[in-house]
């Protein structure tokens, strides 16, 4: 008895290659269609005032940023919100930017300067410094964003406006990235890759379930209500990639999350050259694979499969397969590949004409995760401005109390 699918299915096993590569073509195909799916409902900030002027805190924790804030502060002190105030919070920082930051000031009353104290136990820097900041705050919306992000004129006005058209509880922006060197424009567009090419936004605005939850700490809003109810920073303590971490809590409170692309209104350069890009990334990565060394070289895999297997396929040839494999298969992935990374780069702002080099992206991300890698096995952790982050879970006091460091210093 001659049934059709048995003798395709038969055919499909005498020929590994294609069982391999029809899942990477119908992933990258998912991929493309996502990314054109979400550069037209992705939110996006508008220049536009809102209808209601709530009292704003702009949070900033600051360790060692000398070279950004100036042009940071500078941008937020030349917003046209009429109610919002400033607080930097000082991490011990080890170079001029608290005099640069006063002197930038100047003054004006709408600024606050507070010195950061020492780390309790179970804290990690960036998190015991936002919850320092929170204490301080007297908005009814807290922004938390970070010293080298820049607001253009009416930023502030158009990110309220944003919130309270969507009627978000937490509402995070995806600034503008800057990148001028070339590692920097292989590396930092394949985070908006990943976030407009892999989760759903319809999802992200719409559905109580945290998986579909995700935040970018450069610039991280939220209704003090809706802060209080999650916990705060408080919650996520010992949490490396804390704003991930927060808006899952939101998810779980059943709060609103809304994420909005800075288009040309916030914007900011994150690293300077591959030494920053490689540490800055490699401090998140694993965290961001559930802090599993396993999952994070599954990842690496996978996107090697995406991204560099069909590049090697097509120029080497068949590979041994029937030649109706070769070219179309690596041909049409590659396409679906270069297509995903355009869309997002169309709708993140970014160069187009970077988007040939993702293979090369991949490789990058994969020396990332060798870093994460290493700092793990070796090290006890990743390391970020001179300090080795331990997590000391297990060891967490109860808010507002101080125990012994959770960051060691690094020798020089």
């Amino acid at each position: 008895m001659n049934i059709p699918w048995i003798a395709l299915l038969q055919e499909v096993l005498q020929r590994p290659l294609l069982v391999v590569s029809l899942p990477v073509l119908f992933a990258l195909a998912f991929i493309f269609i996502l990314s054109l799916v979400n550069s037209v409902t992705f939110p996006r900030l508008k220049p536009e005032r809102p209808k209601t002027f709530p009292r704003v805190s702009m949070l900033i924790p600051a360790r060692n940023e000398a070279g950004n804030i100036q042009s940071s502060l500078s941008s937020l002190l030349a917003q046209d919100y009429p109610n919002f105030e400033i607080l930097l919070l000082d991490d011990h920082s080890e170079d001029a930017t608290c005099s640069l930051a006063q002197e930038t000031a100047g003054g004006d009353e709408r600024f606050r300067l507070v010195k950061g104290e020492h780390l309790p136990v179970g804290w990690l820097g960036k998190n015991w410094a936002c919850h320092q900041l929170a204490r301080q705050a007297v908005g009814d919306v807290l922004v938390f964003t970070d010293a080298d992000i820049r607001w253009k004129p009416g930023a502030l006005s158009a990110l309220i406006a944003g919130r309270e058209k969507h009627a978000a509880d937490v509402l995070t922006v995806w600034p503008d990235q800057e990148t001028v060197s070339p590692t920097e424009r292989m590396v930092i567009p394949m985070m908006m890759l990943v976030v407009l090419g892999y989760l759903p936004e319809i999802f992200v605005r719409f559905l109580p379930i945290p998986l579909f939850a995700a935040a970018n700490g450069q610039c991280l809003a939220f209704t003090r209500p809706a802060y209080a109810r999650i916990g705060g920073h408080a919650a996520v303590s010992d949490h490396v990639v804390e704003d991930v971490a927060l808006s899952r809590l939101a998810k779980r409170s059943r709060l609103k999350l809304v994420m909005s692309l800075g288009s040309r209104l916030i914007h900011g350069r994150m690293y300077q050259d591959w030494h920053g890009v490689r540490r800055g990334f490699a401090k998140n990565i694993l965290a961001g694979h559930a802090s599993s060394p396993l999952f994070l070289v599954f990842s690496a895999l996978f996107h090697w499969s995406l991204f560099v297997f069909p590049w090697i396929w097509l120029l080497l040839g068949s590979l041994g397969t029937r030649q109706d494999l070769w070219p179309a298969f690596p041909a049409a992935m590659i396409i679906l590949g270069l297509g995903a990374r355009a869309v997002t780069a169309v709708t993140a702002g970014l160069r187009l004409v970077d988007v040939i080099w993702l293979p090369v992206s991949v490789l990058l991300m994969t020396l990332i995760a060798v870093q994460a890698l290493l700092w793990h096995f070796r090290d006890g952790g990743p390391q970020w401005k001179g300090r080795l982050i331990a997590h000391n879970r297990g060891l967490k006091p109860k808010p507002g109390e101080e125990g012994e460091t959770s960051h060691h210093m690094l020798k020089p």
